[in-house]
């Protein structure tokens, strides 16, 4: 979900980047329209005019976007977030999005308080309603957070199909408040995973998330079924390709496809002694990086080394930019 783009960046950078590894990938058009001289939360100069955004949204979904099984690109569409696009930019961005198979549609909701004072301030209603406004109670979206969500809504995503990306460590850092996974796994929503972004974790490592959305669901209900282990782990498979809109990829059985990591049992000291149960150990022990990785039949890791691309350069390469930006901007207080 990229929603910045300066230095005349665009998404087919990152799109090259992850053909180039061997990603099955589905990126999505992130825009922002709304700046803080018009009431949004972004500076103005970050924002952009909501039909030239779209009009690169559907250059990028004809040049790029596969429906087909198997397919190894979708693009989506996703306006950042209530507090940062117009209502004009919902409405259309979906318009767009349901002129092609397969393309669908993602943005931030109900993270925080301050988001749903935004939303009754700004659209005279909480997150629900302003989803049914701008035409996005439809089972082609999904939403990141939603943290915050009371019970008309929960019942709302249930009956919508509406899909949740349950961001665990972007929302204790950030000081968001935990989603209740639990409660909304009851009522029938389906709860996928992800690690947001940079700015909010500075961790990809979606085994992390899983494990501390068991954790946290524990502690939140102070009760050791708050999420199961096996739970966790299909919040992280099932739920996120379901979120995806996809039938092909989660299992490893006939007619999916041939998607799959491997963690070595002997030789790995954090896994010593889980021989009775390393599915458990996967997320109640830290096994660390994977020591094989398949992606559509392709090895891309093997004995726990990237094949596809030049890992020590691309780091190198990493840390420059890194030094560059920081040298910029000064260090944040973390």
């Amino acid at each position: 979900h990229l929603y910045i783009y300066p230095n005349d960046v665009t998404l087919d950078d990152t799109i090259r980047a992850a053909r180039h590894i061997g990603m099955r990938f589905h990126p999505t058009r992130g825009i922002m329209t709304l700046g803080k001289s018009k009431g949004g939360l972004p500076p103005d100069d970050v924002v952009e005019e909501t039909g030239a955004a779209l009009r690169d949204a559907k250059r990028l979904i004809e040049q790029y976007h596969d429906p087909a099984r198997y397919s190894m690109l979708r693009v989506g569409i996703a306006p950042c977030s209530p507090f940062s696009v117009t209502n004009e930019c919902m409405v259309e961005a979906a318009k767009l999005a349901r002129q092609y198979e397969h393309v669908r549609l993602h943005t931030h909701l109900a993270e925080n308080s301050q988001d749903i004072e935004f939303s009754e301030k700004t659209y005279g209603c909480r997150p629900g309603g302003y989803l049914k406004q701008v035409g996005w109670d439809q089972d082609d979206c999904w939403f990141a957070h939603c943290v915050m969500l009371d019970g008309a809504e929960k019942r709302q995503f249930a009956e919508r199909g509406l899909g949740i990306a349950h961001c665990p460590s972007s929302n204790c850092r950030l000081a968001s408040g935990i989603c209740p996974v639990r409660e909304l796994r009851d009522a029938g929503v389906n709860v996928g995973l992800g690690v947001d972004g940079c700015a909010s974790n500075d961790s990809g490592n979606m085994l992390e998330q899983a494990r501390l959305a068991l954790l946290l669901q524990r502690g939140l209900m102070r009760d050791v079924k708050g999420l199961q282990v096996r739970e966790a782990l299909e919040l992280a498979i099932q739920g996120g390709a379901r979120n995806l809109g996809r039938d092909d990829i989660g299992r490893i059985a006939p007619g999916f496809a041939a998607d799959f990591v491997a963690w070595k049992l002997s030789g790995n000291v954090a896994l010593a002694g889980a021989g009775h149960d390393p599915v458990g150990a996967l997320l109640l022990c830290t096994p660390g990086y994977v020591d094989l990785s398949v992606v559509n039949g392709e090895q891309i890791i093997r004995d726990g080394r990237l094949l596809t691309c030049d890992l020590e350069a691309l780091l190198r390469e990493h840390a420059a930019a890194s030094a560059r930006v920081c040298a910029a901007v000064g260090s944040p207080h973390l």
